[in-house]
């Protein structure tokens, strides 16, 4: 079947959102919420995604959703895709569908399930709930169409291999070899996976084979590193590979998440570079504000800043509704909704979710505070919370504890000094 440009063009793409699993390495923020909706910069992290792709002309979207949490969280937020469509004003509005409650054996099986059930017969864009990217999908697509493709998948040169499928490729991109988490010694390049991948139509036979079918009766898994890209590739079909020239990252551990806020903040993500409020040209400084009485404590903080009685430097993001004290520090650190920072507390390289609040004296340096949570401190006791901490959501930590590189659990109160230790419920 010859590969028609026109029929790879954004408008005619299905993208496939494959949302499984606990998201292990993200926990505890993901211990009661799905990876896809873990909230960064103020909105879901998976809409960063969703808007780069909308905005370049594709308007179907389907979430391959296992479980109750992921489909209860993307469900709730998304629904079919009105209100996201007017948040960003994209018209005609894209439409979002959600993968039948039926448990799938891995991300390759997600994408066979809803090609099947819902009848798509022409190309598949597939990506990852944890991840944000910059993709020219025009120029991804034309390389595709060119190589004469079955699976393309877009790749990044990374420093470090651990953690990513690796591929190698000759002079023409075509993967000669792929190894899903390999060590060091066996990588055989710096081309990481990304988790994006361009399928042709006839990708829904291949699903059909009994060489596939093989691999999920035996190993009761059907992911597409470590099974559906090997075997495509070890049946001679060709296998391109695509390397990204935007901007990329996998948003699968705390400080992958950190890392992510900082560079977004920076103006690095092409696709959205501003986040409505900056209080003027020179500063990175974001303070949303919509509302009568959002657009008041706007101004109350804008004022605090100008008269030096809150100190802020570098890029930061401070969302809707929230109260900040005097003697106050914030740097490159993102404040989302409804957040109260109490007076002289330092929120420095850090993400405050919505709804919590930290009390005066407060340190939080290089930490992830999740959602209505409540950091009691004094100034005569105040509290610490450093080294890439994370405390999930509905949690209160006491006046005068310590916590470094430690995570929490959700729904729990603590109280002392912890150092690399999981603070699990009780």
């Amino acid at each position: 079947m010859k590969l028609l440009r026109s029929d790879y063009n954004p408008e005619n793409l299905t993208v496939i959102v494959p949302v499984g699993g606990r998201a292990q390495r993200l926990l505890p923020l993901t211990a009661e919420t799905s990876k896809a909706c873990l909230r960064l910069l103020n909105r879901p992290l998976i809409e960063f995604s969703l808007f780069s792709l909308a905005r370049q002309g594709v308007k179907s979207f389907i979430f391959g959703v296992k479980g109750y949490r992921n489909y209860r969280d993307l469900y709730d937020y998304f629904e079919s895709g009105y209100g996201f469509s007017a948040r960003y004003g994209i018209s005609p509005r894209v439409h979002i569908k959600y993968q039948p409650n039926e448990d799938d054996l891995g991300s390759a099986d997600s994408v066979r399930i809803n090609m099947d059930y819902y009848n798509i017969k022409g190309p598949v864009f597939v990506v990852q709930g944890d991840n944000i990217f910059d993709i020219n999908l025009q120029e991804f697509t034309n390389f595709h169409v060119e190589k004469g493709s079955l699976v393309t998948i877009a790749l990044w040169q990374v420093e470090n291999i651990e953690g990513y499928g690796i591929a190698k490729i000759n002079s023409d991109g075509r993967i000669l070899k792929f190894v899903e988490k390999p060590t060091r010694d066996k990588a055989p390049s710096n081309l990481a996976n990304t988790g994006l991948y361009l399928l042709s139509p006839e990708v829904r036979k291949i699903f059909l084979e009994e060489g596939v079918k093989k691999i999920m009766r035996e190993r009761k898994r059907l992911d597409f590193g470590y099974d559906f890209i090997p075997y495509v590739i070890e049946t001679g079909r060709p296998v391109y590979g695509y390397v990204l020239k935007g901007s990329w990252y996998d948003v699968g551990t705390p400080q992958r998440y950190l890392e992510a806020m900082r560079d977004l903040l920076e103006g690095r993500f092409f696709s959205l570079r501003d986040f409505g409020g900056r209080i003027d040209r020179e500063s990175r400084v974001w303070i949303q504000g919509e509302s009568l009485e959002s657009m008041k404590r706007r101004k109350e903080i804008i004022r605090k800043i100008k008269r030096g009685s809150i100190k802020v430097e570098g890029s930061i993001l401070i969302g809707r509704h929230c109260k900040i004290d005097d003697g106050a520090r914030i740097v490159n650190s993102c404040i989302d909704n409804y957040t109260k920072i109490g007076r002289n507390s330092v929120v420095e390289n850090s993400a405050v979710m919505d709804r919590s609040i930290i009390k005066e004296g407060a340190e939080i340096k290089d930490s992830i505070i999740g959602r209505h949570v409540r950091v009691l401190s004094s100034l005569n006791n105040p509290t610490k919370i450093a080294m890439n901490s994370v405390i999930a959501d509905d949690v209160t930590i006491d006046e005068g504890s310590t916590l470094l590189a430690t995570k929490v659990y959700p729904h729990q109160r603590v109280k002392g000094f912890f150092e690399n230790q999981i603070l699990l419920q009780k």
